[in-house]
């Protein structure tokens, strides 16, 4: 009981910090809205859409995506089952989640090390960054080539299922990265132009559910080295992103405050990433490791803006 209690208290952490710059876009563009009926509308059905919705649906994507046989109803179904067969087909399937997710949540952590401008939080930061685009991928080509030949040599027959499923999750880090530079850039037109954007507020509510969506990847396949049981994540991750849209309404200043916190976040999806692909190859690592690691990552980041605000006071 206790495990499982600390499973879903790391995932409503984990998704919050995670989703941190979601909720600073969402506190921008909400900003620029005229119509307080719009506003209000993302900020009640935008809740329901965003838990149930976007979080109910992307688990059960990954499942299916890694037991095709089962169908897209099938696989939202077996979150439920207790069917000794459905539970062994997903648990056959967890390397292949865990490989992918591994390598997407990795790739994360390195480009925002290498290329996204950052508060340094330690002191390899500024000179990793220094480095740029060019090392990231360079690193990132290095790291698919490492686990193909890790594979190949170690994997028998999951070989080709696993570095398939490896080289799934290093194009979905790319096209979520695509979607997230273009969401960038839109974000800046509208904060720029204000209320005279050309944008309707309704056209910018589609905006951010769309762009909730993209950000809510990250925290979905996050969730998955903390633990393979889908209702679990559904309560931790849904818990999470209403806390998520409260600090969007009322605490969005304060967050921003926490200058370090990102850096906790991505230092945290760097490790989970590492968990998940140890366990992909087979290496035991005890269930109460991920939310523990995570929970003392970010809270040593939170600790340390706290520190540098009493300081800056």
């Amino acid at each position: 009981m206790i495990e499982l209690i600390l499973i879903i208290i790391g995932l409503i952490v984990f998704e919050v910090v995670s989703s941190i710059d979601n909720a600073v876009v969402n506190a921008d563009v909400l900003a620029t809205m005229k119509s307080e009926k719009a506003r209000k509308f993302f900020l009640f059905w935008g809740i329901l859409f965003a838990v149930f919705v976007v979080r109910g649906l992307l688990p059960s994507l990954i499942v299916f995506f890694a037991n095709p046989n089962i169908g897209v109803f099938g696989a939202f179904q077996a979150m439920w089952s207790s069917d000794p067969s459905v539970a062994a087909a997903i648990h056959a399937s967890t390397p292949l989640i865990l490989i992918a997710g591994g390598m997407f949540l990795i790739l994360l952590s390195l480009h925002w090390l290498f290329v996204e401008d950052k508060e340094f939080g330690l002191p390899l930061e500024r000179p990793i960054l220094r480095f740029g685009a060019v090392w990231f991928y360079s690193v990132a080509a290095l790291l698919l080539i490492g686990v193909m030949m890790a594979l190949n040599n170690g994997a028998g027959e999951q070989a080709m299922p696993l570095a398939l499923a490896a080289a799934i999750g290093f194009g979905a880090f790319f096209v979520t990265e695509g979607f997230k530079e273009n969401a960038a850039k839109m974000e800046e037109r509208l904060i720029a132009d204000g209320e005279t954007s050309a944008m309707s507020d309704w056209a910018k509510v589609a905006f951010l559910e769309v762009l909730d969506l993209t950000f809510s990847i990250d925290g979905v396949v996050g969730a998955f080295a903390f633990t393979t049981i889908v209702p679990l994540i559904l309560i931790g991750n849904g818990i999470g992103a209403i806390v998520l849209r409260q600090l969007t309404v009322h605490n969005i200043d304060r967050i921003r405050s926490y200058k370090y916190l990102k850096n906790g976040a991505m230092y945290s999806i760097g490790f989970l990433g590492s968990i998940m692909m140890l366990e992909a190859f087979g290496v035991h690592v005890p269930s109460w490791l991920s939310p523990v690691a995570a929970i003392l990552i970010i809270g040593y980041f939170f600790n340390k803006s706290v520190m540098a605000n009493r300081t800056r006071a």
